[in-house]
């Protein structure tokens, strides 16, 4: 079969690789009919991520059908259409005892394209299949199902409810990529009382408008005036990280009032400073984290219901074989406009740009 291999920092190839079979009786191989690129493979791409061996399949999102499961699933059989989800589940560990799916002990965490051949091919494996795959009910379109797989379990559970969002408060969310807008169309669910998005390319900050942000800024000093004149001075409820760069991180901390959150999604490749001498009097709470992927069954139903705008992130489509440019139009966003593109199959003849 064709896969996205990775070759070491910069370097990635469409390439054939041995077709996955069954390794544990939990398995599921799953054909893959739609895939998306994230922005965690990009950081995997610059090496920010060292734990990811070269030839490791990349990918961690997928909508497909199961060809073969091993004997011990018992909630899939060949024919299923499934959501691969990025988190892997084997639902007997502590942390998944606990709901916390991301940080599983027992073969499963975020290991499809990090520690294992990912999603990004013709098949996949998925372990733990009956955990770790979600049936798709035949109302919800592939493009609309794979931005459940990651974008937004993510920016809803690390984003939105680490965060606290709460009626009428003022948020601010800093990057307005697919993390950052899926953050802002599932905190419209909590009725806050003021969005702000903050990015630095004008197309995205049009998207996250029509996603329902009621005020807008470049990052920098706009950004914090304008979160210091809307709040008179007292500063934002919460704020959401969704960039992963230190200036991003601290910035969120300067327009976050006291007693405020900031929670934070975006992937850090390098250290960033936390100003304790500023916030160590503020009570501000900070949090991270991994998805845990528990919001997933939640975020289908209302899709399937037409209560989530995912398919209006989706910029670009192409076919699973144009992997390599489909990774060179997301990866130059400010350039190409792209949100989320989306891979599919059977191929089609030409790229497909959609309006979002």
């Amino acid at each position: 079969m064709k896969a996205l291999v990775f070759h070491g920092s910069g370097e990635s190839a469409w390439e054939n690789v041995t077709d996955p079979g069954i390794q544990d009786a939990t398995d599921a191989i799953v054909r893959v009919d739609a895939v998306t690129i994230c922005g965690t493979d990009l950081h995997i791409l610059k090496g920010d991520l060292p734990e990811v061996r070269p030839g490791t399949v990349l990918g961690h999102e997928a909508v497909g059908e199961i060809v073969d499961v091993g004997g011990d699933v018992r909630t899939v059989r060949p024919g299923d259409r499934v959501l691969v989800s990025c988190i892997t589940t084997c639902g007997r560990c502590r942390y998944c005892r606990e709901g916390m799916y991301g940080q599983c002990r027992g073969g499963g965490g975020w290991i499809l394209g990090h520690l294992i051949d990912g999603t990004q091919a013709e098949y996949v494996r998925v372990p733990h299949a009956d955990l770790s795959t979600y049936l798709l009910p035949g109302a919800v379109d592939s493009k609309d199902a794979v931005l459940l797989a990651d974008i937004f379990p993510t920016a809803y559970e690390v984003g939105v409810l680490n965060g606290r969002v709460r009626p009428a408060d003022t948020l601010v969310v800093v990057g307005a990529g697919p993390i950052g807008l899926a953050a802002i169309a599932t905190a419209r669910l909590y009725t806050p009382g003021k969005i702000i998005a903050v990015d630095l390319a004008p197309a995205r900050l049009d998207a996250a408008k029509r996603l329902g942000a009621d005020a807008v800024a470049a990052a920098g000093e706009e950004a914090e005036q304008l979160v210091a004149d809307l709040t008179e001075g007292l500063g934002a409820d919460v704020v959401i990280e969704a960039v992963g760069v230190p200036a991003s991180f601290e910035a969120c901390t300067r327009m976050v009032r006291p007693g405020g959150h900031v929670a934070n999604v975006g992937v850090h490749g390098k250290p960033v400073t936390l100003h304790l001498e500023d916030l160590w009097s503020k009570n501000v709470t900070i949090t991270t984290g991994l998805v845990d992927t528990y919001s997933t069954p939640t975020l289908l139903r209302m899709t399937a219901a037409g209560q989530l705008p995912t398919s209006s992130l989706v910029t670009h489509t192409f076919p699973l074989d144009a992997m390599e440019e489909a990774y060179d139009v997301f990866s130059r966003a400010a350039d190409t406009g792209a949100l989320k593109v989306v891979l599919g199959a059977p191929q089609h003849d030409a790229l497909t740009v959609l309006t979002p």
